[in-house]
């Protein structure tokens, strides 16, 4: 098996499709809420991808299939007045995963991170997705809190469509 690890060009139409393919893959997991992507997402995805500065995706090719994905997006941590990048989807399709296939995919990813002087990683994951779980705990992750009094820091959401 060949594997390449590599940031996604939002130009390069074959890099789209495979980030689209992934993504909707990742959407129908019962991880990723079991439903596919719509239409509309399909055909704008990448291009407001394309439009964020601080978006980027890491995909992983597996002789020359795409396999695996991260999207991810630059906030910044006003307690440290640096950036942060958040690893929003990491998604690898069922037939290649426990390959160590998302591990790479995180530390390419930490690699951008530390060139763009980021001061973390930060990522969501379901507290019943167990196997991710136990891979970011493994690659490093763990629950976000300030002060063990004050407890766990929770992932919250307001929907507004």
């Amino acid at each position: 098996m060949s594997l390449v690890i590599r940031q996604a060009d939002y130009e390069n139409p074959a890099d789209g499709a495979a980030i689209v393919a992934l993504l909707d893959a990742y959407a129908r997991d019962p991880m990723g809420g079991g439903e596919p992507l719509k239409a509309a997402t399909k055909d704008t995805l990448v291009s407001e991808l394309a439009k964020r500065p601080f978006a980027l995706s890491i995909l992983a090719f597996s002789d020359d299939e795409p396999v695996g994905l991260i999207n991810a997006f630059e906030a910044f941590s006003t307690f440290k007045a640096a950036p942060i990048l958040n690893l929003h989807d990491i998604a690898v399709l069922p037939h290649h995963r426990s390959k160590g296939i998302a591990r790479k995919m995180m530390q390419k990813a930490e690699d951008i991170a530390r060139e763009r002087g980021c001061c973390k990683l930060t990522l969501e994951v379901l507290s019943g997705n167990a196997t991710a779980l136990a891979a970011y705990r493994n690659f490093g992750f763990d629950n976000y809190q300030l002060d063990p009094e004050a407890g766990t820091a929770q992932f919250m959401e307001k929907p507004l469509s």
